[in-house]
């Protein structure tokens, strides 16, 4: 690669990170300012007001970076929010908005305890990789009936994958909590502990997992699909213009059913890989995890790239892991962390409406020279 492909290489990459970058400096700014204001409500000195940022900002750091288990913990909050950010991104670059993650991470949830706790006969290097791919199907399945939805019968993805988050959710509590209850716990039978994922000794005794390495080969196989493969070309071309994809001769329907499977496959994988890397049974949930939901907002600040997904998870793993430290060290609110994830969000989008909004004045103006010229 020669010198002028690489600097346009980085021309690009910096044009493409340099909104998101600066949405998350604002949002930390914007964190430090509730952290001030609550310090001035709590009666505070001048200085100890100012310092509480400083103060806040420094104890999320240290439980990151400050030992091999915060770091180990952060990992684990990573596997579900990186694979459920890539399904978001995977079904936005086909144009649809798969609001479902959070079903079908329920759905992949409990079909690898199912397979982990009724298929123990097996080798256990084969009821391992078998609940795993039962996680991936079971999210796929459940993502590729709304994509079928869309396709044949026109009904918006939103919709229906909103509320096959709530069906998931009340089948999966009724499997746990009854058909498969185990006695004396609210939650399924016990899993295999022999398939349970590896977890790294270097972190131990956190709870990170091998999982890590399923979330990072995922990303790089939906790069590659994404653009390196006749699929992915179809899968983009129908999200920057269904119509002219269609004009194309690509078959618009089939790529809402197959990006959507792909799609359900992804954030399945996040749900058996969370459940078989960090818990013995599936538990009866008393409300939705979030994995899927916040997958929305990793997608949104990773610029729905594999990459940008990526490393987005991590930063939402971190403030995760950061909270309640911040709270118990610092003395500050675990809703300031709250604060900062949306502030972000929040930029991420505004960087988007600035865009429209000079797209609309650029043509605006087009127009009156038009105009003018006639």
């Amino acid at each position: 690669m020669n010198k002028a492909k690489v600097k346009k290489y980085l021309i690009d990459t910096w044009l493409t990170i340099r909104f998101p970058i600066l949405a998350i400096i604002l949002g930390l700014f914007v964190g430090a300012l509730a952290m001030i204001w609550v310090g001035i409500q709590d009666g505070m000195t001048f200085s100890e007001t100012l310092m509480q940022p400083v103060n806040g900002y420094r104890a999320l750091f240290v439980s990151v970076f400050g030992s091999a288990y915060g770091f180990g913990e952060s990992l684990v909050y990573a596997v579900p929010l990186m694979l459920t950010g890539l399904s978001i991104a995977f079904a936005f670059r086909c144009g649809l908005f798969n609001i479902g993650a959070e079903g079908q991470y329920i759905a992949g949830s409990f079909a690898a305890a199912y397979v982990g706790f009724t298929f123990s006969h097996l080798p256990t290097p084969l009821q391992l990789l078998l609940a795993i791919i039962a996680g991936g199907l079971a999210g796929g399945l459940w993502a590729a009936f709304a994509g079928w939805l869309k396709a044949k019968r026109g009904v918006h993805e939103v919709i229906t994958t909103i509320m096959m988050n709530h069906i998931a959710f009340y089948v999966y509590n009724f499997l746990v909590s009854d058909v498969f209850k185990a006695q004396n716990y609210q939650g399924s039978h016990a899993i295999n502990p022999d398939i349970r994922l590896p977890r790294f000794e270097i972190f131990a005794p956190s709870r990170a997992h091998y999982g890590i390495f399923i979330a990072l080969l995922a990303a790089i196989i939906v790069y590659i699909i994404l653009w390196k493969t006749k699929i992915g070309f179809e899968v983009r071309a129908v999200g920057l213009k269904a119509t002219a994809a269609n004009y194309a001769g690509i078959d618009v329907a089939k790529k809402f059913v197959i990006a959507m499977f792909i799609s359900g496959i992804l954030s399945g994988l996040a749900g058996g890989a969370h459940l078989l890397g960090t818990m013995r049974r599936a538990p009866s949930l008393g409300s939705f995890p979030n994995y899927g939901f916040d997958g929305i907002a990793v997608a949104l600040i990773g610029q729905n790239h594999p990459v940008g997904v990526v490393l987005a998870s991590l930063l939402f793993a971190f403030m995760k892991r950061g909270a309640p430290i911040m709270q118990a060290q610092a003395g500050i609110a675990k809703e300031v962390v709250s604060i900062v994830q949306a502030s972000i969000i929040f930029f991420v989008a505004a960087d988007q409406i600035v865009k429209w909004f000079f797209r609309r004045k650029t043509k605006k103006s087009a127009k009156i020279e038009v105009t003018m010229n006639e």
